[in-house]
């Protein structure tokens, strides 16, 4: 697994590295029931803290990418229910609408993007 993280971004470290995990998760580079490395492991192959890749993982846990097990440690479990995955995905991409509408980008082009973002996960 490939994490990226960008030490000068102003977006937290645990939130890249939750974003790079369910980027993984999509396009196929992990697969259900697969363990992630230790907290202890990844925190010194990235060059972070501990904390902040447990906090990650415990993020991922409850948006329900993953679970946790003392024993086997940090498993991908995607039992996110589907509905309830909708009403996110709506509420996030309510207010990048919003944003895109005030930069007059146009539901045509909205699409284009949406669809360029669906491709990259193709399987």
């Amino acid at each position: 697994m490939l994490i990226e993280i960008d030490f000068n971004s102003d977006e937290a470290l645990y939130i890249q590295l939750r974003n790079q995990i369910i980027y993984s998760i999509a396009s196929n580079q992990l697969h259900e029931g697969e363990t992630l490395p230790s907290v202890r492991q990844l925190a010194e192959e990235i060059g972070i803290n501990m904390h902040t890749v447990n906090k990650a993982y415990t993020v991922l846990k409850q948006d329900g990418f993953v679970k946790l097990d003392r024993r086997h440690g940090a498993m991908v479990a995607i039992d996110i229910d589907k509905i309830a995955a909708m009403k996110d995905m709506s509420d996030e991409l309510g207010v990048i609408v919003a944003k895109a509408i005030c930069k007059d980008i146009s539901r045509e082009e909205a699409h284009q993007i949406l669809d360029r973002i669906y491709d990259l996960y193709k399987i």
